[in-house]
Formats: C-alpha cells, sequence, structure tokens
C-alpha cells in the first residue's frame, strides 16, 4: 500500500537536529510533516532571526521551538520577550527546560531503551533544572555497554555529554518514543502539540 501524504506541511525553525527529528516524530501522529527547516545553529541564531520567521508565518505554517534553559521564568514570558506579536500562522513553542524532558516523558519506553528500571526515571521532567544531565545519568546505568559509551562523557573530557549522544538520541526518537503517551508526564510537551494541532485545524 502507497504511504498517504500528510495533510499539511510546516516550515520550522529549531536549535539542533535532535530537535528537528522531536518535531518530525510529532508530526506523524499528527498527519503533518515538515518542507523546510531553519537553524540547526543553536538558540542566540533562532533569537536573532525570529522576526523574519514570524513575517514568514503570514503567509505559510510556522513552527520554531526552543528550549526555555534558564532565560526566563516561564515559558510564556520567554515568548513574550522573543515574539510579542506572533503571526496568525505561528507556532512558537518551548520546552521546559530542555528538550530532553520530553524524551524522558515516555517513561516507559526510555526505561525499555536503556535497560533501567522504570522508577529510576523522574515522573515529572518538566519540573527538572537539567534534564539532559538527568538522561546522561541515566545513560551512566544502561544495561548495553555501548550505550553508556555514546551517552556518558568520557572523564576529563570537559563536555557535558558522551561522544555518540545525539545519534543514540536520535535513534530513540525514531524507533521508540511516543509523544502521544509522554504527553501526560510533560504540560509543555501537550501544548506544543495541541499548538500544532490547533494551527492544522486553521489550514482545513
Amino acid at each position: 500500500m502507497t504511504p498517504t501524504a500528510p495533510a499539511h506541511y510546516f516550515s520550522a525553525a529549531v536549535e539542533g537536529v535532535l530537535d528537528e527529528a522531536v518535531l518530525r516524530r510529532i508530526l506523524v501522529d499528527l498527519d503533518t510533516d515538515l518542507d523546510r527547516v531553519f537553524g540547526r545553529k543553536g538558540k542566540a541564531f533562532l533569537r536573532g532571526r525570529i522576526g523574519g520567521f514570524n513575517h514568514d508565518a503570514k503567509f505559510r505554517p510556522w513552527i520554531v521551538l526552543v528550549d526555555l534553559d534558564r532565560d526566563a521564568e516561564c515559558p510564556p514570558a520567554l515568548i513574550v520577550d522573543w515574539l510579542p506579536q506572533p503571526a496568525p500562522l505561528m507556532c512558537f513553542r518551548v520546552a521546559v527546560r530542555e528538550l530532553e524532558s520530553w524524551l524522558l516523558a515516555d517513561t516507559e519506553a526510555l526505561a525499555g531503551f536503556l535497560g533501567v528500571r522504570r522508577i529510576l526515571i523522574p515522573a515529572a521532567p518538566d519540573q527538572l533544572d537539567d534534564p539532559k544531565q538527568v538522561l546522561v545519568s541515566l545513560g551512566a546505568k544502561a544495561r548495553r555497554a555501548e550505550i553508556r559509551r555514546d551517552l556518558v562523557p568520557r572523564p576529563a573530557s570537559g563536555r557535558p555529554t558522551g561522544p555518540g549522544y545525539t545519534a543514540r538520541m536520535l535513534e530513540f526518537v525514531q524507533d521508540y518514543w511516543r509523544p502521544v503517551v509522554a504527553e501526560s508526564n510533560s504540560d509543555s510537551l501537550r501544548r506544543c502539540r495541541k499548538g500544532l494541532l490547533e494551527l492544522g485545524t486553521k489550514l482545513l
């Protein structure tokens, strides 16, 4: 059977390749996909170009996805600072505090992927100060040695993650992660999916 084409295509701007993979996975469940992806060069790059993205969102649907990090107390404050007047077809969403909180939110899938007990995975990832570090710490307990080597930084490397962190997380997102399950543990993910669904509805 020939796969059905998505009902809509969005333009997007993201911080990195993992963010793009997460966004694409979310959109699969919403019968939507991306046609143009900008950024992949970090948050500062997106901050300097948000006005241009917003201008284009007067004419075509857009999704801009960034981490909250420590740039504001909450997503609404960051959104107002970056984009006080979003265009009608702009969906600007913020992961709290980092994209990794959304991955941690599918506790069952992550536990199976890492080979760790589910009880070790925090139940409220949006409340974590450093979700990426929590994910790396869980990686240190992974059953498979190759996952531990990929996720955990080498001693004295000075890096926050291991050498294969992004590739291993891409594997998890593409083959295991379930956004529809994860949103029950992450309000920022739920709001992202809701915003994208509402934007898609506008295009009908």
